[in-house]
């Protein structure tokens, strides 16, 4: 099986995924800014089926905003 045949469906829409979205460089220097280096943020798996829809990798960093929380979840895709 192919990984296109793997996805069933946009896992992103489902209603219980919150919002992912991968950050642009300009971003990311902008929250090394606020929060540190990256290595002091948490980690979030590259086998993490969001991050692979997303088609991050190693050393990106995701923007994670719930529906419930105030401020965003930021997290550095990390190895697999």
């Amino acid at each position: 099986m192919n990984k296109s045949e793997d996805v069933r469906f946009d896992l992103m829409k489902h209603e219980l995924v919150p919002k992912h979205v991968l950050l642009s460089e300009e971003k990311k220097k902008d929250v090394v800014e606020r929060y540190g280096p990256l290595e002091l943020l948490p980690k979030i798996s590259a086998d993490d089926p969001a991050i692979q829809q997303l088609g991050a990798k190693p050393g990106d960093l995701i923007k994670i905003m719930r529906s419930d929380a105030k401020v965003p979840h930021y997290r550095v895709v990390g190895q697999s």
